[in-house]
């Protein structure tokens, strides 16, 4: 792909839509491009996390390190996988593995963060992102909460 093509896709992820065009090539000319082929693992459920994914062609199947080839989710063009590794250290929660021919932009966490401090406004811009995801989560936690609740009564 082209670096303009690569821009304008990084422009339709919603957390790098905060980041405008001259920034977002910045970005795109300072990740990594990769390809893979079908059935090639990405990364594994206990990896370091240590960058984000955004699919350029082809799909990534998410699969679950709790129960063998449990399917998660199955994500596609334009998507990013694993965002919080670009605040946050840990580790990849599920196994990736391409389906298909795919092409992929790696964006690392030390890039990104650099960018953030590069330009704090852009950084600032990405606050109510991570707001809105850390209250998803609590969400997405409140019946597993609920449930513990009960077994303690």
């Amino acid at each position: 792909m082209s670096l303009e093509s690569d821009v304008s896709l990084l422009g339709r992820v919603p957390l790098l839509a905060e980041f405008g065009a001259e920034r977002l090539r910045l970005l795109a000319f300072s990740a990594e491009s990769l390809r893979l082929e079908d059935g090639q693992v990405l990364f594994e459920a206990g990896d370091t996390a240590d960058s984000a994914y955004v699919i350029v062609s082809g799909e990534i199947a998410l699969y679950s390190p709790f129960r063998a080839n449990h399917l998660l989710e199955v994500c596609g063009s334009g998507r990013m996988i694993d965002e919080r590794s670009l605040i946050v250290t840990g580790e990849r929660l599920s196994r990736a593995v391409a389906r298909g021919d795919c092409e992929i932009i790696r964006i690392r966490r030390n890039l990104f963060r650099r960018m953030l401090e590069e330009y704090p406004d852009t950084a600032a811009r990405l606050r109510p992102h991570f707001a809105a995801k850390l209250v998803e989560l609590s969400e997405a936690l409140d019946p597993v909460r609920r449930r513990l609740d009960d077994l303690d009564d």
